[in-house]
């Protein structure tokens, strides 16, 4: 489970996260929806502490991230996948090299990266496209790949910063099918944040709103 106790992030006089309680419980969907500059993007980064909070207690899994500092946190952070708007994908690296990369930060053998990668591929639909660059993608393949690459090292947890928002809403269906599945084959909690609200009503099983850095409302998704 994710679980956010009074936390707090300024810049500045600026309150970005102005006091949010947040708790997501495990193998769940959840949405972050809002609109730009409410606080979303840094609500979600406060997960795996890429934004450390001024104030408050972030604990995912029953480990409080924020007492945590250097090597342990860098272990912590390992188990949270993330995926990105932009796809963050290194262009002159062929996809398997991309997907990859984070099994060769963690050290595995040759061998067991390639067979590694190579169901990762598989799971996300581009076993095929292992030998292409990013250029050669379209966005939502792009993305596919990037996802793949969050999976590398097997997380509880997978954070989608507006994962789909540059993507046609055909390509967002399916990516949002995908993010259904692995939450439903891996167990996977999912924590992804958004403006729109077609995306929650899509893929989430809860919700929350956060205006001014504050979550307003959390309630069920029906569909």
């Amino acid at each position: 489970m994710i679980k956010l106790q009074n936390v707090v992030k300024r810049y500045g006089d600026h309150a970005a996260l102005d006091g949010v309680d947040l708790h997501v419980e495990p193998g769940r969907v959840h949405g972050i929806l809002g609109r730009s500059g409410a606080g979303k993007s840094t609500l979600l980064r406060s997960v795996n502490l890429l934004e450390r909070p001024d104030s408050g207690t972030v604990t995912v899994f029953g480990q409080e991230l924020t007492g945590l500092g250097g090597k342990e946190l860098a272990r912590a952070r390992r188990r949270i996948g993330m995926i990105f708007q932009q796809y963050h994908l290194l262009r002159r690296r062929t996809v398997a090299d991309n997907v990859a990369l984070p099994l060769e930060l963690a050290g595995l053998n040759r061998t067991a990266r390639r067979d590694k990668v190579l169901q990762l591929l598989d799971r996300v639909g581009l076993a095929d496209k292992a030998k292409s660059y990013p250029a050669q993608l379209s966005g939502g393949q792009r993305q596919r790949v990037a996802i793949a690459r969050a999976l590398a090292a097997d997380p509880h947890v997978l954070l989608s910063d507006e994962a789909t928002s540059a993507l046609d809403p055909e390509t967002t269906a399916q990516i949002l099918g995908l993010l259904r599945e692995l939450n439903t084959e891996l167990g996977l909690t999912i924590l992804l944040i958004t403006h729109e609200h077609d995306v929650v009503r899509q893929v989430a099983d809860t919700v929350s709103v956060i205006e001014a850095g504050k979550i307003i409302s959390t309630e069920g998704v029906s569909r």
